[in-house]
């Protein structure tokens, strides 16, 4: 019997207030859990606007704690409600002055697995996240969740094929790279990273991007996420470019030994003759 998940992913355009964001997210993740998926995944910082548009302190107020938080504890009630495995990104306030940018992952009993912390944290306009996060510290985690081995990969992170990498040789199976990336920077790159990594890597991954135009900026978030296989072909359509949409796809996790005994890349790595990928 073929090794299928049903997975989901949401693109959301911002609601104005927390409260309001959080529950259109728990709305679409019980639609999610109706049409049978066991995994739903949301975008970056999903509970807020894409505040670093600007560099203002008044957006530290948007960082809670992982898992302590309110809206972590809020997903653990989501993912016993629904029996789904939910990855959460949010802004992790640690203790004061340390921040980052995190996503938690909850099992489908509703425990709290880990967290992954953002690794490759940009300075450029409208994306002036080192003004708020302090760099990743916690690895490359790939959680032994009820539908395999999930792992995260955090929007900017995306660019950089070392992570992507890690993650395979700890195991993923299924990478979700929660987004928030806007047309005129880097549209064309959307269709082209996320399904190279998961040929190089032989995984599945879920690419998810924010839509529409938020307060904070003019940032047009293009959506267009999307599940892509290990042969780095689409599952399914690509979400619009312009609207709100909950994706739901069967993935085949079987596929992911075919490829890798068809391929090999794994085999044929040489990481003896690597050293020099790692020197300052």
């Amino acid at each position: 019997m073929a090794n299928v998940v049903r997975a989901a992913l949401v693109q959301a355009t911002w609601t104005g207030d927390t409260e309001s964001m959080v529950a259109k997210h728990e709305e679409h993740a019980r639609e999610a859990a109706r049409q049978g998926a066991k995994i739903i995944g949301f975008q970056e910082v999903f509970n807020a606007p894409y505040f670093c548009q600007v560099q203002e302190p008044e957006h530290y107020d948007w960082a809670e704690p992982v898992p302590d938080g309110p809206t972590v504890r809020r997903m653990r009630e989501l993912a016993r409600e629904t029996g789904m495995v939910i990855v959460v990104p949010v802004f992790e306030v640690e203790q004061a002055g340390f921040y980052y940018n995190t996503a938690a992952v909850i099992d489908a009993d509703g425990t709290f697995l880990g967290k992954y912390r953002k690794h490759h944290i940009p300075q450029v306009k409208g994306f002036w996240e080192k003004y708020y996060f302090k760099p990743g510290n916690v690895g490359w985690p790939v959680f032994d969740t009820a539908v395999g081995k999930v792992g995260v990969y955090i929007c900017y992170d995306r660019h950089f094929p070392e992570g992507w990498r890690q993650l395979g040789l700890n195991g993923a199976q299924l990478v979700y790279n929660p987004s928030a990336t806007h047309r005129g920077l880097s549209s064309y790159l959307w269709r082209l990273e996320q399904p190279a990594a998961a040929v190089a890597n032989e995984y599945f991954v879920a690419a998810i991007n924010r839509v529409g135009v938020e307060e904070y900026g003019d940032n047009d978030f293009y959506g267009t996420s999307y599940f892509v296989d290990p042969r780095g072909q689409f599952v399914g359509e690509v979400a619009s470019d312009k609207t709100e949409e909950l994706i739901v796809r069967d993935l085949d996790f079987d596929l992911i030994d075919e490829v890798r005994q068809q391929w090999a890349f794994y085999r044929d790595r040489r990481p003896d003759a690597y050293e020099g990928l790692v020197q300052p």
